[in-house]
């Protein structure tokens, strides 16, 4: 289960994709999420379904990775389709007791569904096809006006830069530390929730000791190098709008646009 959390890779590659300023893609991901919610029908969500897999093939990513990607959050999508199923109110189609299946709820899960997938995909694409250093620099300058009132913007994306690039290696410990313990006999898979919870406890303590080892050992790395924050800091490569950046603000529009109208007459 752990090798399918794709959370924070970034997959280099010279595609359109990749190539798309970040401040950009930072933008149109807000905007696709919004544009989500405003959709109310087949029409539209097919819409978006083709907008977020053309991105998929224009970028190169491997559908398996992607679809790996998906496998973490497969129990919390059934459970909200199962919830909508039975408890959306319309005509009724099928009951057993307390569980009533109506025609409404039979589309509302579907769409739930559909639209819990695409925003998962959606924002996954970000992290994929953009490396933790652009993302940082975009993100800095989108909220570069905060600065002003005395938002710390550097040091928030600083951190959110240092958490992104770390999930990948965080996962990779715990395995090593999940390894170690069954070859000296663990078994983590039989007993009870709470025999399993206490079985936990022995890949836990080994983890949190190295995340903070890890934590020290970087504070100490910057300030040997003398990391003062935003204070005198300089971009050896500044980011600036291309016809690529104009050409995906124009399809991304037009697409988002189209959903919103389809939307309102709930298609």
């Amino acid at each position: 289960m752990l090798r399918d959390i794709t959370i924070g890779q970034f997959f280099p590659g010279t595609s359109a994709v990749h190539r798309v300023d970040p401040r950009v893609k930072l933008t149109l991901v807000v905007c696709m999420i919004v544009t989500l919610f405003l959709a109310a029908g087949p029409v539209s969500y097919a819409l978006l379904a083709l907008y977020i897999l053309s991105i998929i093939k224009i970028s190169g990513i491997a559908p398996k990775m992607v679809v790996r990607g998906l496998k973490p959050v497969v129990f919390i999508v059934a459970f909200t389709a199962v919830l909508n199923l039975f408890y959306t109110p319309g005509n009724e189609l099928w009951s057993l007791g307390f569980l009533h299946v109506t025609d409404a709820g039979i589309k509302v899960a579907v769409l739930m569904v559909v639209r819990i997938l695409l925003l998962i995909i959606g924002t996954s694409m970000l992290t994929y096809t953009t490396s933790p250093i652009d993302l940082t620099d975009g993100l800095e300058l989108l909220l570069g006006p905060l600065k002003k009132i005395h938002v710390p913007v550097h040091e928030l994306a600083m951190m959110m830069s240092i958490a992104l690039r770390f999930i990948p290696t965080l996962i990779e410990e715990t395995e090593k530390i999940i390894s170690a313990q069954k070859a000296r006999g663990a078994d983590f898979d039989s007993g009870n929730l709470i025999q399993r919870a206490r079985a936990m406890v022995p890949i836990l303590v080994p983890l949190f000791i190295s995340a903070f080892r890890r934590a020290d050992e970087l504070a100490v790395a910057m300030e040997c190098r003398l990391y003062r924050g935003d204070i005198g800091r300089t971009r050896m490569k500044q980011l600036r709008l291309g016809r690529v950046d104009f050409g995906a603000i124009a399809i991304s529009a037009a697409v988002f646009g189209a959903v919103i109208v389809l939307g309102r007459f709930g298609w």
